[in-house]
């Protein structure tokens, strides 16, 4: 993916942080709504919470009234809270954007999946392409979501 312009993350207060998992993956519980998103963006680890932060304000501002939660420690976000467009985990050396219905997107995610429909996009730190994002993005709230 093509190189994006660098966020700095805001200062947060600091406070009990969630245990993290395997590749800095915050252990944050089971929630519906922007409450437990938001706690999962905050314990991200450096550089990947810099994406999270900023994944979150692509995905709210392309898609106004997306509906938020956490599960299995993953944000997931969809149009109506009960079936989901993407979701996002985090791995050592990058974050996998996972497009629940992906291989119905133009052009197609370039990350393969053992299930059909599903198509990911790992993101490095340092380079993505927020305009391709944006675009699957759109493409993505016109498809039925997945009920997970």
């Amino acid at each position: 993916m093509a190189k994006s312009t660098a966020y700095k993350r805001a200062a947060t207060p600091a406070a009990a942080s969630p245990r993290l998992l395997s590749g800095g993956n915050p252990q944050i519980p089971k929630g519906v709504g922007d409450a437990p998103v938001q706690a999962y963006i905050a314990a991200a680890p450096g550089w990947k919470g810099v994406i999270c932060e900023r994944l979150d304000t692509l995905i709210t501002d392309t898609v106004p009234g997306i509906k938020k939660a956490v599960k299995w420690n993953t944000p997931l976000y969809g149009l109506d809270g009960e079936t989901w467009i993407l979701g996002y985990h985090l791995f050592d050396r990058y974050v996998k954007v996972t497009f629940f219905r992906g291989a119905s997107l133009k052009p197609l995610p370039p990350g393969t999946s053992k299930q059909k429909n599903v198509r990911y996009c790992d993101i490095h730190e340092g380079e993505w392409d927020e305009t391709q994002l944006r675009q699957w993005l759109k493409q993505a709230i016109k498809l039925p979501g997945e009920k997970l």
